[in-house]
């Protein structure tokens, strides 16, 4: 996909897929925050062993890399979704966790 990108048009196309496919009913707050907790798991397991020098190098091998990939994809959807059903704009949530960060954490 060459268009550009940005989470609305990501959100939409979320919401279109799981509605062509009328998976909204199962797309409550709980359930998607299961699935989010799953997929966070298989990201988890993919580094679960590594030592953190491997870890920084995970990328290097292919089939790794898609496989991490893939569930930061999978990750990323379901926050998304969760956020569309929720009503919380996810960039304007971050801007503010990284105002109160700055101010609980100064910089020395």
């Amino acid at each position: 996909m060459t268009e550009h990108l940005d989470v609305a048009k990501l959100q939409r196309r979320l919401a279109d897929f799981a509605a062509a496919r009328n998976w909204q009913p199962y797309h409550t707050p709980k359930n998607l925050v299961a699935a989010l907790s799953v997929e966070a798991s298989e990201l988890v397991e993919i580094f679960q062993w590594l030592t953190p020098e491997e870890s920084s190098r995970v990328m290097d091998d292919p089939e790794t890399a898609h496989r991490v990939t893939d569930e930061v994809a999978d990750v990323l959807a379901y926050l998304l979704q969760l956020c569309e059903v929720l009503g919380v704009d996810p960039l304007a949530a971050l801007d503010a966790k990284i105002d109160r960060n700055e101010l609980r954490f100064p910089a020395p």
